[in-house]
Formats: structure tokens, sequence, C-alpha cells
């Protein structure tokens, strides 16, 4: 069968799609050979356990790359770092015209002049309500609710119909921070006919409907209130909403406001820029904290996800210079639990409970929204737009499935999974996956960002886990041992189970592996090599029962 040569609009997802993070999506129009792309959002997620000493994990663009000459812009729905974090790294590698809110322009510059040898990236603003032409795609910025200043939906026209990528969105009828999810744009939409709706998966799993900002803030005034000494809350940095409630509580309560966390205060700035903190007091200085009454303070403060140099773990270990819980105080989780966090945001809770403070949570009372729908809100979005398609992103499988029976049972007509790397034909014709591309993970290391291989990751998992040994062998003109070989082990047991040195038995092992050669085949010097590096690590292996990795040089 021929492959179909007209123009198509085709989505591919590089990222954020069979995950929560690191959203990247493209959507192409044009024959196979001739398409224009464009990019929306560029997101980073970031490493857990398993990638020792990695900073930032990026989605794997060489795709794209190969199709620059037709790239026409980048689009960043929102400026939460799962949406835009990866522009400092990747855009030099994409070089297009980028357009962003004026809060997410503004903390790409403020992350920018954080970091030093950040590149100065130019931007094109747009805001709510705006329309501009990018490559063959008219788009119209949404305004829409979510945790952050000036969310958008995108919808994006081309000569094939129009899709709508909502990008994070909530239906909250009172935010704390505007604006509301704009119901009539939808609807008048959905009046005109959409083909796709690209549609955020996070709370699928959840029935009714997500509460308001401001019973939020309800919640948090009750718990500053009752409380008898200091509160600290603690909270995403990105949620300038919360951070004015919890403001306008402690005002309300007669207490003063604590920032602690650079990346509170540089989202504080840019907001206050913007005027989002209007009407709040000035927060006081770390340096006047021990002139305030415990009663009379609230602290804001990162690390709700337990992250070991953010400002509540260096509060949980009694730290910080200027600052300090005390018994009787109250810790606040007005967040979340991201997957992956349980074990280290238990552990800071572990260390305050022992100092005798009092850790409240969203279970406890409502402390926390997410900024996502829930499935009555889904029903709503499906009911105002009517599309032709439905495609779940932003999700892991759970919720992309969950989404799609959604959209099903709700009478979308067609309902496609798709995963990272399927690109999937939405016009002409039923939605179809025609293509798998490219797609992974690239790592930001330090001041280098390359893939598993680039990078050392393996090696480095495998540091992590039985340690190295280094061995010198040195022979003489006879090809004979020139004395003991070196040995250097780190992070390798130091004694058997019956307390001998170990590395005292790999020595053993590679003067082993060399006499056992032939003395005319240790001309072969790599072969002495391997010989030696099997023996030191099947020694290791036999009295530890880990196999470390083993370098050895051998010289004449």
């Amino acid at each position: 069968m021929a492959r179909y040569s007209g123009p198509e609009l085709v989505f591919a997802p590089l990222g954020g799609v069979g995950e929560i993070g690191m959203n990247f999506a493209l959507y192409g129009f044009g024959p196979a050979d001739a398409r224009e792309w464009i990019i929306v959002d560029v997101g980073v997620t970031f490493p857990d356990a398993s990638l020792p000493g990695v900073d930032l994990v990026l989605p794997d663009i060489r795709f794209i790359k190969t199709q620059l000459d037709r790239l026409r812009g980048i689009i960043i729905t929102h400026a939460h770092e799962d949406h835009y974090g990866a522009l400092h790294e990747l855009w030099p590698r994409l070089k297009a015209p980028l357009w962003m809110s004026p809060f997410a322009a503004g903390l790409l510059e403020a992350k920018r002049q954080g970091e030093g040898n950040a590149p100065k990236i130019p931007v094109t603003i747009y805001r709510a309500g705006d329309t501009f032409e990018v490559g063959p795609f008219k788009i119209e910025a949404i305004p829409v609710s979510h945790s952050i200043p000036e969310p958008l939906s995108l919808a994006i026209t081309s000569p094939l119909g129009t899709v709508i990528h909502t990008g994070d969105w909530k239906i909250d009828p009172d935010p704390e921070i505007g604006p509301m999810t704009d119901e009539a744009r939808f609807r008048a939409l959905g009046d005109a006919g959409v083909l796709a709706l690209i549609c955020d998966s996070t709370n699928a799993l959840r029935e009714g409907e997500s509460p308001s900002e401001k019973e939020v803030g309800a919640g948090l005034r009750a718990v500053i209130e009752a409380a008898p000494g200091r509160v600290a809350i603690t909270t995403f940095s990105s949620n300038v909403g919360r951070v004015r409630s919890i403001a306008e509580a402690a005002r309300d309560a007669g207490r003063q406001v604590l920032v602690l966390g650079r990346s509170l205060k540089r989202m504080i700035s840019v907001a206050g820029d913007l005027g989002y903190m209007e009407g709040i007091p000035p927060f006081i200085a770390e340096e006047d904290y021990g002139f305030i009454p415990r009663e009379n303070l609230v602290i804001i403060c990162t690390g709700s996800q337990g992250e070991a140099r953010a400002a509540l773990a260096k509060l949980a270990r009694d730290e910080m210079k200027t600052v300090s819980l005390s018994p009787g105080d109250t810790v606040v989780y007005s967040s979340r639990t991201i997957p992956g966090n349980e074990k280290a945001i238990l552990e800071i809770q572990n260390l305050l409970i022992d100092q005798g403070i009092k850790i409240i949570q969203d279970g406890d009372a409502l402390v926390h929204v997410s900024g996502h729908p829930r499935r009555n809100e889904l029903r709503k979005m499906y009911a105002w737009t009517r599309p032709r398609i439905g495609i779940p992103v932003h999700g892991e499988a759970a919720h992309l499935v969950a989404q799609g029976s959604l959209m099903a049972q709700s009478g979308i007509p067609e309902v496609a999974q798709v995963r990272d790397g399927d690109m999937i034909r939405l016009a002409p014709g039923a939605a179809e996956i025609i293509d798998k591309v490219p797609f992974g993970r690239l790592y930001k290391d330090g001041r280098l960002v390359g893939d598993d291989e680039q990078m050392g990751i393996k090696e480095r998992r495998k540091l992590s886990f039985a340690g190295h040994v280094a061995v010198n062998v040195v022979l003489d003109e006879r090809y004979e041992l020139a004395g003991d070989p070196d040995i250097v082990a780190v992070g390798v047991a130091k004694v058997d189970g019956r307390g001998e040195d170990l590395e005292d038995l790999m020595l053993e092992a590679a003067v082993g592996a060399v006499e056992s050669i032939p003395r005319q085949r240790r001309k072969d010097l790599d072969l002495v090599q391997e010989a030696v590096r099997r023996a030191v690590r099947g020694a290791a292996n036999e009295t530890w029962g880990k196999k470390p990795l083993v370098t050895v040089f051998v010289t004449r």
C-alpha cells in the first residue's frame, strides 16, 4: 500500500506522555518529506536515586534536530519546570523563535541571572486572548486556572483543523490569582469545530471536582490562627497564589512572614514586578528573625519534596545560622507528594517530630489542592469542546488509560492512546499512529548535557553499587612481574567474613592471573590486562558477593 503523500497534521510527543514531567510536544503540518513543525513546552524532570550525580533529566531532541530547517517556533504554556525548565540547556540546540507569557519570560531571565553561564534567549511575549501565526499554524492563547500565574491553553489551527492543547489546567470558580478557565471561549471553539483535544491527565483517576484555591486559603488561615507557636509552611515555589493566601492569612492573624529558599524568593520577586503581590505587607529579613515573638511569625519555605539542600531540610537539621524551630511549633505541608519522594519527605518529618514539632498535611486539614482537573472537570471540558479525537497526555500509563476510558464514555468518537515517540496523524482521515520517532532522555550533569553513555551514567550506577578497583601491573624486560602490582580500592568492603583484607585477596588474584599466563603470551599486554581484570573481579565476588568496576594498567 502506497504511503499517503499529501499534507498531514501530526502530533508527536517526545516527553510527558507515559510519565509526569519533561513535557515536550511536536505538532507538524505538511507532507511527510516537508513538514513544518512547532514545539509546545520544553520541560525537565528530576533525577531519583538511580541517577547519582545527575542534576536534571531532559527530553532527547535528536528527532527534531534533523528537522531544524523546518522548525518554526516554540510556545511555552506556563512556567512550571516540567514545561519550560529545559530551555537554557536545549534552546541553543534549537534556536527557534520562542513565545512565552510575561511571567514565564520573567522567570526565565531570573534563572539566567542566577545561573551565570545560561544563554540569553530572545523571547516574544504573548498573553491570554492573543492570536499569532507560527509557520502554517495559527495559535490562540486561552486563559485557564492552574497553580501558577498566567497558564494558557493553546488552540492550534491548521488548514486541516483545530487542535486544543490544554496544557495544565483546572476549573476554579474562585482562584487566588486569576484568571478563571475561559468556558465561553472553549464553548465557542467547540461550536466552530474541534478536531482533537490533547488533554492533561494528571488527576484522571480522581472523581469529583478540585476544591478552590480560596478554600485552601481558608484552611491555612484556620491552621495559622490556631497554632500556639511559629508556623512554617512549605509549598511549591511556583504557586504564587498559595504564597499570597499564606501571606494574607498571616497578615489577618497579626503575624509577620519570613521567606526562606532561593527559588521562592526568585518567584516572589518576578511576581512582585508583575503586580501579583500587591497588597501584601513586606516580608521580614532573616536577620530580624530573633526579634519576632514565636506566636507572631509565619515562615514560608522550600523543601516540600524532601530536598536535602532546601530550607525545610536545613531547619529540620538545625543548620541555619539565624533561623530555627522549637518544640510546639507547627510545620504545614501545603503540597502533594510527588511519587518517588516519599522516603525523603518522611526522613525530614521524622527529624521535625523528634524535636517536638507538629506536622500538618493535606489529610489533616484542607491545606493543599492540585492544579489539575478531576474527572468532573474533564467531563465539562469534553462537553465544551466536543472534539472528534481525544488524546490523553501529561500522565503515567494509569492516568492516560483512565482518561482514555473517560473520553470514550463521554462520547468522544475517537480516542487514541499514544506514548512518547509515537507520531499520530490527526488529519486527514481517522487518527492513526503512522511512525515511531527517536525519543529518550538527556542528562544535565554539572555543566555538561549528554545521553547515558556520554555522561557515564551506567558506570556511575555500578560505582554506587560496588565501588572501583584500580590495579597497576609492571612487567620487566623478561615479562616477569617487576614487584607486586599496586592496587587501590575505593568504595569496596575492607575485609572478608574471616577478617582478611580484601585488597590483599584481590592482589593475590592479580599476581596469580599474570603467573598463569605463559611468559611468551605475556607480550600481549591486552591479554594480561583482561586476565587481571577478570581475576580481581572474581576474587571480590567470591569473598564479597559483588563485582566492582576494575581498571587495570599494564606497562613494561
